[in-house]
């Protein structure tokens, strides 16, 4: 089992404390449990499902598609390259600006 070690304000920490002793769980068990909600698309429940709308507001829930791990098709590589050769070299921008 690894480790991990994170810095975090002390309002946050304190919510956290508090969130985990309302529900009977340890801090790491709690956090864990938050960590897996956020990033497991298969976990379901109420509780998890209240979570995961909460961190999907605030912006933090990561979605399936980024996390299945699946290339992009060729096309769409493709057509992503063409767009990026587009438009004015950032080289111009450093000229114009000396």
């Amino acid at each position: 089992m690894a480790q991990i070690t994170i810095r975090a304000n002390d309002d946050l920490v304190q919510r956290i404390k508090r969130e985990a002793a309302e529900v009977g769980r340890s801090m790491n068990d709690y956090v864990t449990s938050v960590l897996d909600a956020a990033t497991d698309p298969n976990l379901a429940g109420t509780s998890a499902e209240r979570l995961r709308e909460r961190l999907r507001v605030a912006g933090l829930l990561t979605t399936p598609s980024r996390m299945s791990g699946q290339r992009p098709s060729a096309a769409a590589v493709a057509a992503a390259a063409s767009r990026a050769a587009t438009g004015r070299p950032v080289s111009d921008f450093v000229s114009d600006g000396r």
